[in-house]
């Protein structure tokens, strides 16, 4: 990190992540170390999973859409518990589009405040808790919250 991308901050105690914002704030100390970085990972890229070339976070976990949303609308977000196990992904930006993705299906749709929810060709877009690791498809076709969950190719069609 170079001196002009990284400040010091008096703090007791400060371990925060926001994500997508782009800032990382850690405890270091008395002082948290707070780095700004300049380029923002894809909130979305293809990866090449068991089930083949499928929908990513920036993390690599695989991302999915539940059949109750609606076109461009998050039921999700309304029933108890549904996004501690399916967090949504996020962003306070512009989604960026990663390799293999078709930027003409990537939107986003207001979650709270200045968060924003990722979509895919107007899908809101989901993460498993459970999630075993990256690339991970166990949870494709998973049945939960009254709807099921299905990973998206770059055409935005389901994998089921």
């Amino acid at each position: 990190m170079t001196s002009s991308s990284k400040r010091t901050v008096g703090a007791t105690l400060a371990v925060t992540l926001i994500a997508g914002s782009g800032v990382v704030a850690a405890s270091a100390g008395a002082h948290a170390v707070v780095a700004s970085r300049t380029t923002e990972k894809p909130a979305v890229r293809i990866a090449q999973t068991v089930g083949g070339p499928l929908l990513v976070n920036a993390a690599g976990q695989t991302v999915f859409m539940f059949t109750r949303n609606g076109h461009r609308l998050d039921r999700c977000a309304k029933i108890k518990n549904c996004l501690t196990d399916w967090p949504a992904v996020t962003t306070t930006r512009r989604p960026a589009a990663g390799p293999g993705v078709k930027r003409s299906l990537l939107g986003s749709i207001p979650l709270h405040g200045k968060v924003r929810q990722v979509t895919y060709d107007g899908y809101p877009l989901h993460t498993y808790l459970f999630d075993v690791g990256k690339g991970s498809t166990m949870a494709i076709g998973n049945r939960q919250f009254g709807g099921s969950w299905y990973g998206l190719r770059a055409s935005g069609k389901l994998v089921r």
